[in-house]
């Protein structure tokens, strides 16, 4: 598989990851908890798929690994909330754990990618 394949491939994974962040969100109960993740979710959920075609667009490989980590803070923050929906009661955990699970994949997959990138960037060219 060529990289633009595995490109698209990971984009088309980001996009499918928001709609069901998005569909979560509208499941949440009107309450002012629930407004209040629905806020966070929606921001942080949405964040990464735009975050990840930056990246792909990058100028350098610092470019592209600093918008690497972006992606992976965004990812982090909407498992910590979609994990908040459960502690609250908001639902159940069953119909969570399949996404949290894509978010938990999603995240190991951009680590590598980041640690990957460090690793064959030349010394001269890393930053601390």
């Amino acid at each position: 598989m060529s990289s633009l394949e595995l490109a698209e491939q990971m984009e088309e994974r980001f996009l499918d990851f928001v709609g069901r962040i998005c569909a979560v969100v509208e499941a949440l109960p009107d309450t002012k908890t629930g407004r209040h993740i629905s806020g966070q979710l929606i921001r942080c959920g949405t964040s990464p798929a735009p975050n990840y075609a930056e990246a792909c667009a990058a100028e350098s490989r610092a470019d592209f690994t600093h918008k690497l980590g972006i992606v992976l803070k965004e990812l982090r923050e909407t498992r910590i909330w979609l994990k908040l929906v459960v502690k609250t009661g908001s639902m159940k955990k069953s119909k969570l754990e399949a996404l949290i699970g894509e978010c938990s994949e999603l995240m190991n997959i951009i680590g590598a990618s980041i640690v990957t990138t460090k690793a064959n960037t030349p010394p001269k060219n890393r930053r601390r």
